[in-house]
């Protein structure tokens, strides 16, 4: 049977918790080694890749390349140092989006 993977991108003390819960952690510190990550991690049967707001609002390309694909999806959290409210906003904009009006 085929297993797809889940895992987090984002800075060390932020994702670290997630590891006790057996999803795979990749700490990055630099919007180059964040976009790496991500690229390796859909190419190995990632199909959800939780990513920190803080990480994911330098690799904001990276992000929307990836939305325009069935997987990985992408889903930002947010981090130790709280909400961007990116996240959220993302889901309002794709609820919009599928709904014609924003019920949110």
């Amino acid at each position: 049977m085929f297993m797809y993977k889940l895992g987090v991108v984002g800075d060390k003390d932020s994702i670290l918790a997630f590891k006790a819960l057996g999803i795979d952690v990749y700490p990055v510190v630099e919007p180059e080694e964040a976009t790496k990550t991500i690229d390796r991690m859909a190419m190995k049967n990632y199909a959800v890749i939780f990513v920190t707001e803080q990480v994911a609002k330098d690799i904001e390309e990276t992000i929307e390349r990836y939305n325009r694909e069935v997987l990985p999806a992408i889903i930002l959290i947010p981090s130790n140092q709280g909400s961007l409210n990116i996240g959220i906003q993302r889901i309002s904009d794709n609820v919009e989006k599928a709904v014609g009006v924003n019920i949110l």
